[in-house]
């Protein structure tokens, strides 16, 4: 219990603390569209910090695999299994891109939450309206052909099964940025996380994390069948990943 009040003091701290920062952050990037990069890129290094003070807090032990399969220029899309709020605080934590994840519309609603993740370049997609959901994927489309990445959770929401391979079946429509951006995928296993939290709420514990970046999944070099099932295909490739994970800690 100590380690949930101490992560949720910080994370509230840091969303009234940097209230005058986000303000200053907002209207530059309003008013100086031209300068709207570096403001993404101050509040990406603010929270980068603060999601790695609360991943220690919570008592999680991170290990990175891969990070050379990110290529260095240029926007990609991140694909990851979903276990856990902490696969957010791991994505940003650790991922040294120009990046946004795709959240859940609902979170427009949250005040002061809505702005920060305004300047970290998120999408809020609603899975219930078609036509709004394809404007977020063609708005994404657009960030990543700006050189922006976008992460998304293809199993469109938390999967707290005890069997982290037991991946649910991802959604085609999410993947379509990166088919119509013509950027790589990279598909990303995230293990651990579940460990830190869901498990056993309210209470959090020690857990060792593990991020494994796969080699990014070029759509052009792919088989029509596989450009088809592409989210069935960094699937695979994600399930694979962890069952290794899997076959170490035995």
């Amino acid at each position: 219990m100590i380690r949930f009040i101490l992560v949720a003091l910080c994370l509230l701290l840091y969303l009234v603390l940097f209230i005058p920062t986000m303000l200053v952050l907002l209207i530059i990037k309003r008013f100086k569209p031209s300068t709207s990069s570096t403001s993404s890129t101050i509040a990406q290094t603010m929270v980068r910090i603060t999601f790695r003070l609360l991943l220690f807090l919570a008592g999680a032990k991170v290990e990175v695999r891969g990070r050379e399969n990110i290529p260095k220029d240029g926007g990609v899309l991140f694909v990851s299994n979903h276990r856990s709020y902490f696969d957010i605080l791991a994505g940003y934590a650790y991922t040294y891109k120009p990046l946004g994840f795709v959240a859940k519309y609902e979170m427009i609603k949250v005040p002061l939450l809505k702005q920060w993740m305004d300047l970290l370049n998120c999408l809020f997609l609603n899975r219930k309206d078609i036509k709004h959901g394809l404007k977020t994927i063609l708005l994404g489309v657009e960030k990543v052909k700006s050189g922006i990445s976008i992460w998304i959770c293809p199993e469109g929401t938390r999967n707290l099964n005890d069997d982290v391979t037991n991946v649910k079946d991802f959604k085609e429509g999410s993947l379509k940025i990166a088919e119509k951006g013509k950027v790589p995928v990279i598909p990303v296993a995230i293990y651990g996380t579940y460990e830190i939290w869901e498990q056993h709420l309210p209470f959090m514990k020690k857990s060792n994390v593990i991020i494994e970046y796969g080699e990014p999944i070029i759509i052009s070099e792919l088989s029509d069948k596989e450009k088809k099932k592409l989210g069935a295909y960094a699937r695979n490739k994600i399930v694979n990943m962890l069952e290794n994970m899997v076959k170490e800690k035995r």
